[in-house]
């Protein structure tokens, strides 16, 4: 049954009492002193969390133009990695299975049929063992194990998930380096920050991340930029969806009342431009037009800063890295980022470095170039990134599929819930 077109409109009505209460162009205001004022050198209980890498600035790059630059690097390999999504069955296991590939731009075929798959199985039984060593399937063009998870109480779908994940990556990563010649970029971050942010959910989940089975999945990130900083290649990271607060909360730990939910709905109040607006009192605002028309004919972005807070926290050059012995200056591995604004889908990406690379500035400017002119290009991520996307995406009937071979295997149905019920996932 849907809402009737008076329910619409009564709907419809909350929106025109909530935006008479909100003045964006007083955001504007903020967001502009919060750059002037604060990202400079923003600090969280003593501690330099966020500071501009060399220059300071917002900077526009006209669309065409950017698209129809020169490539500062001549071929770019993406690698991205793929889940069937944690399942529960009734006989107590949880598993997960990720997939891994690297692209090219210009495509490589023979490289793309390689593969990395990882299942990921926790069970709450402590007898169990499903620990697998690597095998090779595919006349060696597959590399695959099994991987059994550190027991949990909570949880168990998110560690799965996130070991199947980053194992598959960061190993495919690894295997592969060696065929990228000019830049690496992966799809997402440059770490695997969703271990680095379970210390925050729960004190056993904190614990887990620094045993050996999450530990040894970090390190193949460390490793992977050790690698790329001994051959002199960059590797960068391209996140399609920043969700980072560390601003934010750093703003509001210092007593900034920030309107932001998060740091990339700031850097978008910072970046998008508009033209045309009216101006406070032409009683307009309610109806969403006081800030004119958004200008779509120029990238706008920032340029890098360092990030030592929230998830990055991990990575930094005053922290452990969860024990992991690095090779070199520990603010070598320290992640650093610029942002970029695409006005024409009104959507913002974050590009991600060690700053092993762009201590440079010459590599700084290379990384940018590169991925205003794919950007400006695609209307969303570089080519090999799409292109890694594509082949390491798994998709819902293959999902399902999958499940359901599980389940003959396991000879124990996935234990179903109302919703997949109420959403068509659970067959009768």
């Amino acid at each position: 049954m849907t809402l009737d077109p008076i329910h619409v409109e009564n709907i419809a009505q909350l929106a025109y009492g909530i935006a008479g209460d909100v003045d964006t162009t007083d955001h504007d205001d903020l967001a502009a002193q919060v750059w002037r004022d604060w990202l400079p050198e923003l600090r969280r209980d003593g501690r330099v969390v966020i500071e501009p890498v060399g220059d300071h600035e917002r900077r526009r790059a006209p669309v065409d133009d950017a698209a129809l630059a020169d490539r500062p690097f001549e071929t770019v390999h993406g690698l991205d990695s793929g889940t069937i999504n944690p399942t529960t069955f009734k006989n107590g296991l949880v598993v997960d299975v990720a997939h891994a590939a690297m692209a090219s731009a210009p495509t490589d075929l023979g490289l793309h049929r390689d593969r990395t798959i990882v299942a990921t199985v926790h069970t709450g039984d402590s007898t169990a063992a499903f620990d697998g060593a690597w095998r090779r399937r595919d006349d060696g063009h597959t590399r695959q194990r099994v991987l059994h998870a550190p027991r949990v109480n909570r949880y168990a779908e998110g560690v799965v998930h996130a070991l199947a994940l980053y194992l598959a990556e960061g190993t495919h990563a690894l295997d592969h380096a060696d065929r990228v010649d000019d830049l690496l970029v992966l799809d997402g971050p440059i770490y695997p920050k969703e271990l680095f942010t379970w210390d925050d959910r729960n004190p056993e989940l904190g614990a887990l991340a620094r045993e050996a089975k999450p530990r040894a999945v970090v390190e193949n990130y460390v490793r992977l930029v050790e690698r790329f900083v001994e051959r002199d290649v960059p590797l960068a990271g391209f996140v399609k969806n920043p969700s980072s607060g560390t601003i934010v909360r750093a703003l509001s730990r210092a007593g900034f009342e920030s309107p932001w939910p998060d740091d990339t709905a700031l850097f978008t109040q910072l970046l998008e431009r508009r033209e045309g607006g009216r101006s406070r009192g032409d009683g307009d605002r309610a109806a969403g037009r006081g800030r004119g028309d958004r200008v779509d004919d120029e990238l706008t972005f920032t340029t890098w800063f360092h990030s030592r807070g929230g998830a990055d926290e991990t990575m930094a050059a005053d922290r452990d890295a969860l024990g992991i012995e690095r090779e070199f200056d520990p603010e070598l591995y320290e992640p650093t980022f610029m942002v970029v604004y695409d006005p024409r889908t009104d959507v913002t990406y974050k590009l991600e470095a060690p700053y092993a690379f762009t201590r440079d500035r010459d590599t700084r400017d290379r990384l940018t170039r590169q991925v205003l002119a794919d950007v400006a290009t695609t209307r969303g991520p570089p080519e090999a990134v799409a292109k890694a996307d594509e082949l390491a995406r798994i998709a819902a009937t293959e999902k399902t599929a999958l499940r359901r071979k599980f389940e003959e295997r396991f000879d124990s149905d996935q234990q179903s819930t109302y919703d997949d019920l109420r959403w068509g996932k659970t067959r009768l």
